[in-house]
């Protein structure tokens, strides 16, 4: 009779646990670099170091307290804008609005800065001014829900339209009643009073925005993984028809998520006029709403994991100044690099799940 063989635990194959252990490592560690290695090879060819270049990279961002300022303050509105687009995500819906949301929320907490709370104390009209920005950001996704649930239509292709829509409302606004007479004919209103400014941490251009974008991700994140509802909207996103059969009301969930999504994109945009700008511009948060979108699909819609993929993001953005420096390269071939960190993250973690 044969004898039988015995494994020890954690021994995968008679290897050892050391193999078995390390190998998912050595696999999400090999998905990372790849990126990198695939955009020296891309450096080569226009006879740039990639060694000596990237180390500048890592030198400009993690060099000094305000590299790292910047690379936190880059990342703050992808956070927010990540949740934006992670949150309806775990309700099934795709929110690329992001962008839209949070040009509105910037347009009302500005309106809300210059015409009402020029001269109110900070520790009132700041939080004021977040709820104005939060309630721009609402009614834009509440526009998309609307659509969504009253219309039937796509949130997909609504959400996009509406970003076009929502940067020309606020061109309108910039052109219009919002234009600073001061400004010599060029288009961005007058600069909201100093008190309604974020605090900002010193030897750095890093405000308290970057906080408030941890703290809503924590709430998001308890939200969806601790609460009864949270637990409604994931079943909703796993299964729409057991979430029907289990008397959920469907239509009434999706709206309120896109509200949610929107107030969360609004806050991003309130948090760029108060924290860095000081006025609004046409340009305020462009492509925030579509690096908030990447950040998202990167942590697999993780509200805790997004806080790392939109620092990597924000990492790659700031760096993006010495890429252009340091090899005569457009600071946009950051994007390249960006495009392929999705690329291989996405590949490898489909690759994994197979």
């Amino acid at each position: 009779m044969k004898q039988p063989t015995f494994v020890p635990v954690g021994v995968s194959g008679g290897i050892g646990p050391f193999r078995s252990n390390w190998k998912p490592l050595f696999k999400q560690l090999l998905v990372w670099l790849s990126p990198f290695v695939v955009f020296g090879v891309f450096l080569l060819f226009y006879h740039v170091n990639p060694l000596r270049l990237y180390g500048s990279m890592v030198q400009s961002t993690f060099g000094d307290l305000y590299g790292l300022g910047e690379v936190l303050l880059k990342a703050t509105p992808f956070i927010l804008t990540g949740l934006a687009a992670a949150l309806p995500a775990k309700a099934g819906l795709v929110n690329v609005g992001g962008e839209g949301q949070l040009a509105i929320g910037a347009l009302f907490a500005t309106g809300s800065a210059v015409f009402l709370l020029e001269r109110f104390p900070a520790w009132l009209g700041i939080p004021i001014m977040l709820l104005a920005g939060a309630l721009g950001g609402a009614l834009w996704g509440m526009l998309i829900a609307a659509l969504k649930v009253k219309g039937r239509l796509n949130e997909t292709i609504t959400s996009v339209l509406l970003n076009y829509v929502a940067g020309y409302t606020v061109a309108f606004f910039v052109h219009g009643i919002l234009k600073d007479p001061e400004s010599f004919n060029w288009p961005y209103s007058p600069e909201i009073a100093w008190t309604l400014r974020l605090p900002i941490f010193d030897g750095t251009r890093l405000h308290v925005g970057f906080i408030i974008a941890i703290v809503l991700a924590i709430v998001v994140w308890y939200v969806l993984a601790k609460t009864r509802l949270g637990f409604r909207i994931r079943v909703l996103g796993s299964n729409r028809h057991a979430a029907e059969r289990a008397g959920m009301n469907v239509n009434r969930t999706y709206f309120w998520v896109l509200v949610a999504a929107g107030a969360l994109a609004g806050i991003a945009g309130m948090i760029e006029i108060s924290g860095i700008e000081g006025r609004l511009r046409p340009t305020t948060g462009v492509n925030y709403g579509y690096f908030g979108f990447l950040a998202a699909m990167l942590a697999w819609n993780h509200p805790l994991k997004l806080l790392g993929t939109s620092f990597l993001l924000g990492m790659i953005s700031v760096a993006g100044n010495t890429l252009e420096i340091g090899s005569g390269l457009p600071a946009s071939s950051a994007t390249i690099l960006m495009g392929l960190v999705l690329l291989f993250i996405l590949g490898g973690r489909r690759r994994a799940k197979r």
